[in-house]
């Protein structure tokens, strides 16, 4: 079967891929791993030098690559520019930084010497998604490479022009042959990855249920595995919020991405004195996004990235509605003449435990508002979940929020601010949303080996 790349904006298929074969993964697998026999030698400043090359390449391929990314998976031209913008960020930031984060740490013992040394681990298989095709890819590569260690990418089928032209890009920037290398492999194939004994770790962006398959097969091989896995976040708006502010990210944060973000807000926790004005607002906000083709930068709102998604998502959205849940806005698939991926922005209230709406990822433009009593309220239905990534709340007392946040379980908690990933700040879940971290210095220390050295 072909790996297709699919334009969601009419259901033509744009390009077709044959899958590489077992004998050729194999290949693959081993060539990166005699790449890492030298890799692992190279000093930082070769390896920063590389990586402020790719940074280079990447911002003056920006625009060529966000319009491959508007025709393979509906992202609108300036999110995707503002993407590669980001590529280019953390790879600068670790350029600057791993040698830093990486450093001997002496300890003191009854030794005569003894310290701590991070030591690559080799070959870690990393299994991105579709929806941000190559920020996923790019926070775990640059702090990979930088770290010492050699990678190979199983991307999403959906995808396959983005994950070659991340394989140009770092042929473009003179990084050594393989140290990197894709595989066009359907998500069948990945096992088979995962039992290479050259593949020492794993790290996968994706669904609770590709995450539990995949921890659960490299547990029993004993390796590693890091996973960001998806997420409902909560934002709780308090009495004393600036309601107009408060309306305005939330529509930011739930739209981003066309919806399709794992940190997107998606659970909206409003205490029931300032409801009616927030949805009003908040409803506003979300009406004045355009839909429409990702090329055209009038629009802010895209297609979702497959047909199949949208459908999957309009089940959740009338599932919800026939449990009691209100559509204040959108909720119906446009009627247009060809094949699309488009969908509304959808605004629901009266949202109740058991819906979709309430218990589930909704993995597009769809709000759910919640109505809670009071603070006390508010956090509890917040934590009333099976997922912990992200979490907001708006208040206009800061450290009322600070202390709200410290409640919340989530991997991370912003205060008047949307959830968002930050090459300086650690990422990542709990729960159902998945372990590890990636970014910051705690990202480049999940696929090191953290030696101890103890000399008498």
């Amino acid at each position: 079967m072909s790996i297709q790349s699919v334009n969601p904006v009419n259901g033509k298929v744009l390009k077709s891929f044959k899958p590489i074969n077992p004998e050729t993964v194999s290949r693959k697998i081993e060539q990166t791993h005699q790449a890492w026999l030298g890799w692992k030698n190279t000093s930082f400043a070769e390896r920063a030098a590389l990586m402020r090359n790719m940074a280079a390449v990447l911002h003056k391929r920006k625009d060529e690559l966000a319009h491959l990314m508007a025709l393979e998976m509906g992202k609108p031209l300036k999110q995707g520019i503002s993407e590669i913008e980001k590529c280019a960020l953390v790879c600068d930031y670790y350029a600057k930084n791993a040698e830093a984060f990486l450093a001997d740490e002496p300890v003191k013992t009854d030794a005569g010497k003894s310290y701590i040394q991070f030591q690559p681990l080799g070959v870690v298989l990393a299994v991105m998604p579709w929806n941000f095709p190559f920020w996923q890819v790019f926070r775990f590569l640059a702090p990979a490479l930088m770290a010492g260690n050699c990678g190979v990418l199983k991307h999403a089928s959906n995808v396959p022009q983005c994950a070659l032209a991340i394989e140009q890009i770092i042929q473009e920037a003179r990084f050594p042959k393989h140290v990197f290398q894709i595989l066009l492999i359907g998500g069948e194939g990945v096992n088979q990855v995962i039992e290479h004994p050259l593949v020492k770790a794993v790290t996968l962006t994706g669904s609770t249920q590709a995450g539990m398959a995949v921890a659960q097969h490299a547990a029993s091989l004993l390796k590693k595995t890091v996973l960001e896995l998806g997420g409902s976040d909560p934002y709780i708006i308090l009495e004393d919020a600036d309601l107009e502010q408060a309306a305005t990210i939330c529509a930011e944060s739930r739209l981003i991405n066309s919806g399709q973000s794992c940190i997107a807000a998606k659970r909206f926790i409003v205490v029931k004195a300032v409801e009616k004005q927030f949805t009003a607002l908040f409803k506003e906000k979300l009406s004045a996004n355009t839909v429409g083709d990702p090329l055209d930068t009038v629009n802010t709102v895209g297609p979702l990235a497959r047909m199949d998604l949208r459908d999957d998502l309009h089940e959740q959205v009338q599932k919800s509605i026939k449990a009691g849940a209100k559509c204040m806005l959108g909720g119906e698939i446009p009627k247009l003449k060809s094949k699309h991926a488009f969908y509304p922005p959808t605004l629901l209230v009266n949202v109740k435990p058991g819906m979709p709406a309430y218990n589930e990822e909704l993995f597009g433009p769809v709000a759910s508002v919640i109505t809670a009593k009071n603070e006390k309220d508010a956090i509890a239905i917040a934590n009333d979940t099976s997922f912990g990534l992200g979490a907001a709340v708006f208040t206009s007392d800061k450290q009322r929020g600070e202390e709200i946040a410290h409640q919340l379980n989530a991997g991370s908690c912003f205060v008047n601010s949307l959830v968002k990933s930050d090459p300086r700040l650690p990422f990542g879940g709990i729960n159902q949303s998945g372990y590890g971290r990636e970014l910051g210095i705690y990202g480049i220390k999940e696929f090191v080996n953290i030696k101890t050295i103890y000399i008498k």
